[in-house]
């Protein structure tokens, strides 16, 4: 029962889920923000964490640059991109509530993605380090999202915008389908390197062990 809520609550960060939510977003925005360039900041915002997320597991997976000190093979991308979009969809939709529960609303914005983090530490799917810096990516990207926002409230949503902005995410809760997104950086990455196979995490630590033997055994 516990893993099964671990389960529940690792897929609020999978890009599955996140991908068409960041899109409804960017669509509510449109809609309901005074400020035009509001919905090409949330883009690039959104853009700019998948970007990085992805160029550090190609980096690692397809030529092996990673840190086997602190166990980094990457960003991790469920900690990166939830923490981008909670932040920013809990703001949206609080557009209309008074100033303390729009607080209440952005704290659980922001509490969402830990509890994201901390389910991918429990699932042993990351390491500490790459949680902490997926985390910290995507929070400064919505803290800098709403900082571009500041004095500025979108228009308050009615209920049944409410419940349409929020059908798709609730569906593909229901539905649990998970995203391929780590195979296909997989394959891409031992394409773009010319490798027989992606480096592990496994190889990782593996050359650290065996580096460390040789410097123990020369000094």
């Amino acid at each position: 029962m516990i893993w099964h809520i671990v389960h529940i609550l690792t897929y609020f960060g999978d890009s599955m889920l996140l991908i068409p939510t960041a899109v409804i977003v960017a669509i509510a925005i449109k809609l309901k923000s005074s400020d035009p360039r509001a919905v090409w900041y949330w883009i690039a915002a959104f853009c700019t964490a998948g970007a990085v997320v992805s160029l550090s597991k190609i980096a690692f997976m397809g030529f092996g640059i990673g840190n086997a000190r602190f166990n980094f093979t990457g960003f991790s991308g469920h900690s990166a991109m939830s923490a981008t979009l909670w932040p920013v969809l809990l703001w949206l939709l609080s557009g209309g509530l008074s100033s303390f529960w729009r607080g209440v609303a952005c704290a659980v914005g922001y509490f969402i993605p830990l509890i994201v983090g901390a389910s991918r530490l429990l699932l042993h799917y990351h390491s500490t380090s790459e949680v902490v810096t997926g985390l910290t990516l995507g929070f400064i990207l919505s803290t800098v999202f709403l900082f571009s926002q500041r004095g500025r409230l979108p228009q308050p949503f009615a209920f049944w915008q409410v419940c349409l902005t929020l059908l798709l995410p609730v569906l593909l809760l229901g539905h649990g389908r998970i995203a391929t997104t780590q195979q296909f950086l997989q394959r891409l990455s031992v394409q773009l390197a010319g490798i027989d196979h992606a480096w592990t995490r496994e190889e990782l630590l593996k050359l650290r062990h065996e580096v460390a033997v040789i410097q123990k055994q020369l000094f």
